[in-house]
């Protein structure tokens, strides 16, 4: 089973709230965390980043305006895709929140289905990076694999185990992340193999990257090599 896409809905209105999320939880694709204030959403986002937020824009204290510049302001969340879900539906205040960085504006009432329908469409072009903002980066993927390819190529000959094991705590999923990209796979087809999103497989390997104190997939790889973590 894939795992589940983790929202983040942010309104003051509590029948609203219980209402989406049991929506949105239905389909058994997401998991929805909710939160009734700006506030109270950002410190929910230093625990668990979610893959999407959902937010109010009439909001008591912080609005949804100014949360959003929050949002973009800090280099973690800064593509993280944001719908606006709001009673406000004249063209200056969506003008307004396109320019401050919203990815998608749904005045209230809503149909549920549409806001599935933009969800998915959000996550699922998040998964693929823009010529302009992605290519440098698959440039530099894409030589990684190769070069991990290369040692998968010459037997490992440059790659010496240690003698003595390390002892190292990886998750199923971690070592199933690992042993594809020990394979010269991209994170795409990545995901594609284990059945989760992009964005997932990014957390994955950003982990391993921490785990193993490493800062590259070639690196990562023989790293891996070297302390017989993968199978």
């Amino acid at each position: 089973m894939a795992e589940k896409e983790k929202l983040l809905l942010v309104d003051d209105e509590p029948g609203l709230r219980e209402a989406v999320q049991a929506y949105l939880e239905e389909s058994e694709e997401f998991e929805v965390q909710l939160a009734s204030s700006a506030n109270e959403a950002w410190e929910l986002m230093q625990k668990n980043s979610p893959e999407l937020v959902i937010a109010d824009i009439m909001m008591p204290q912080v609005d949804g305006y100014q949360f959003l510049k929050q949002i973009r302001e800090d280099p973690r969340f800064k593509s993280l895709p944001v719908i606006f879900l709001t009673a406000k539906g004249m063209t200056s205040d969506r003008i307004q929140g396109y320019q401050a960085g919203v990815d998608a504006y749904l005045p209230k009432p809503f149909d549920p289905e549409e806001l599935v329908a933009i969800i998915r469409n959000l996550l699922e072009r998040r998964g693929t990076p823009s010529e302009a903002e992605g290519g440098s980066e698959l440039e530099s993927i894409a030589q990684q694999i190769a070069e991990i390819k290369g040692m998968l190529g010459q037997g490992s000959s440059n790659v010496t185990p240690e003698q003595t094991p390390i002892k190292m705590e990886l998750t199923p999923r971690e070592q199933s992340v690992l042993n594809l990209v020990a394979e010269g796979l991209m994170n795409k087809e990545i995901a594609r193999r284990l059945d989760t999103s992009v964005r997932n497989v990014e957390k994955y390997v950003s982990r391993l990257f921490s785990k193993t104190g490493t800062n590259s997939r070639t690196e990562l790889v023989r790293y891996a090599l070297q302390h017989g973590l993968t199978s």
